[in-house]
């Protein structure tokens, strides 16, 4: 009896073509989410613009809920990755904070469709326990905690609590990536990073204010 002829194996996936394929989709997907906001986006759009089919799409991600939020997450992985080339070399924390706020303002200044996919994200999925923007945050903040921990001990910055430093500029860049979308940008966005670690760095209150008030260099 002869046994059945061996069964073909199919040509094996090239990781790479799959990986450049989906970051395509997602680049495109961007684009036109924010041009047509998410339930203006039909997948069959971004197949077209894409210059694949639709099932195609559909294969990488399986819904335009999907769809939609990896374009969301690749954002903020694009975010991360332009922060870590702009610090990555930088030694000092007080540099490496400097140059985070830069590249943070610049990266949104190139990409704006990012911000309006924050605005539908919320618009459109209320119901997810925490947004992709702060899950991205809560996720990367750890070695910024640990520069602030460094710089207090080296009595560098105040004596205060690292989250309270991180919450607060954090929520600066986060409505100013608003404001600037929203409401126009007044000058550069390096002027205004300037302007940010100015105040940051410096605070408004002269010494002698400071000393009238009472406001300790190590107030908790």
């Amino acid at each position: 009896m002869k046994s059945p002829p061996p069964k073909k194996r199919g040509r094996p996936k090239n990781k790479e073509l799959t990986a450049r394929r989906r970051e395509q989709i997602l680049d495109v997907a961007a684009g036109v989410f924010a041009s047509h906001g998410y339930r203006g986006t039909d997948v069959q759009l971004v197949a077209d613009e894409t210059g694949v089919g639709k099932g195609t799409v559909y294969r990488y991600f399986p819904s335009k809920r999907d769809l939609f939020l990896a374009t969301v997450d690749r954002g903020m992985r694009r975010l991360k990755a332009a922060i870590d080339v702009a610090t990555g070399d930088t030694e000092d924390g007080l540099d490496r904070m400097t140059g985070a706020v830069m590249a943070y303002l610049a990266f949104f200044d190139a990409n704006p469709e990012i911000v309006e996919l924050f605005i539908q994200e919320r618009a459109e999925f209320k119901g997810r326990k925490k947004p992709t923007y702060f899950e991205s945050h809560d996720a990367n903040v750890g070695p910024w905690k640990k520069d602030l921990r460094v710089l207090v001990s080296q009595g560098r910055i105040r004596g205060i609590p690292v989250r309270r430093i991180t919450d607060v500029v954090g929520d600066l860049l986060y409505g100013t990536m608003f404001t600037n979308h929203i409401a126009g940008r007044r000058g550069s966005f390096e002027r205004q990073a300037l302007d940010i670690l100015d105040v940051v760095f410096l605070g408004i209150l002269s010494s002698r204010e400071r000393a009238d008030r009472g406001l300790s260099r190590n107030r908790e």
